[in-house]
């Protein structure tokens, strides 16, 4: 036996699908490209509509961001600590959004939200506040659709820490919430950061529940992909330009994430 590794070669049956599959997903990439107008690329970009809708999309998925920040960590926190959350079926709650279509989690986000919903009804009626259709339900609707990624993020990165590192904190007497504070925290910062990008870029992308729920409104509703949309039909090439951005965006992301919620998934 040499001192060489064996090259195992792979079954043609096996490359012929796969090279279909990359080709599958690569054209429409491809087709992209090829029809964007590169040359009056800036000046679609930096058009008034344009404009807005980057702006207004930036504003709501960093909103949506902040949000699932505060609420989606210490639920990470408590499926991985505490059995009673721990259960199979608040993993299913979590992840729900990400194989929910989503027309149909806008719709469910009208029913709770709305304004004869079981949250949104009281909330009229108390304070006559009207959460649809609003630049407010377009946080909303990105933050349903986002939050599962920090969330699986970080949960996966409290599953596989070192549990020994907070139970000697704590012996040497430190509280709980110092052992969170000092030790928990700083463990699982880069997974934090990481679950953050991936909402972040979700959020950004968001339509379909947005739409159902928040509307397609110039300067309050109408984020990159609803202009993408409306755009489709009036200014095509406007319309190729910010989908490049977001493709350009999303493939950033992705490439310097290095599968950081795959990995989390797996755990």
């Amino acid at each position: 036996m040499t001192g060489k590794r064996r090259t195992e070669s792979t079954p043609w049956y096996l490359v012929v699908p796969g090279v279909v599959a990359i080709a599958f997903l690569g054209l429409p990439l491809l087709g992209l490209l090829l029809i964007a107008p590169w040359g009056d690329l800036l000046p679609e970009l930096t058009s008034e509509e344009a404009l807005q809708a980057l702006r207004l999309s930036l504003i709501t998925s960093l909103s949506a961001t902040g949000l699932a920040l505060v609420v989606g960590v210490p639920l990470a926190v408590l499926m991985s600590r505490t059995r009673w959350f721990a259960g199979p079926w608040v993993r299913a709650l979590v992840t729900l959004p990400l194989v929910l279509p989503p027309v149909v989690g806008g719709v469910a986000l009208l029913a709770a939200f709305g304004r004869n919903g079981i949250a949104g009804g009281p909330l009229y009626e108390l304070a006559g506040v009207q959460l649809p259709f609003t630049t407010l339900a377009v946080v909303i609707a990105e933050a349903f659709v986002a939050m599962p990624f920090l969330v699986i993020t970080v949960d996966g990165a409290l599953r596989s820490a070192d549990r020994r590192l907070e139970q000697a904190a704590a012996t040497l007497g430190a509280s709980r919430w110092t052992v969170f504070r000092r030790v928990t925290l700083p463990l699982i910062a880069p997974s934090i950061a990481a679950g953050a990008v991936l909402a972040w870029a979700r959020a950004l992308g968001e339509f379909g529940a947005t739409l159902t729920f928040a509307g397609s409104f110039p300067g309050v509703t109408r984020t990159l992909p609803l202009a993408i949309y409306a755009a489709l039909d009036v200014q095509r090439s406007q319309a190729i330009a910010l989908s490049l951005v977001l493709v350009i965006v999303s493939a950033v992301i992705l490439v310097s994430l290095r599968g950081q919620f795959l990995a989390g998934m797996r755990r």
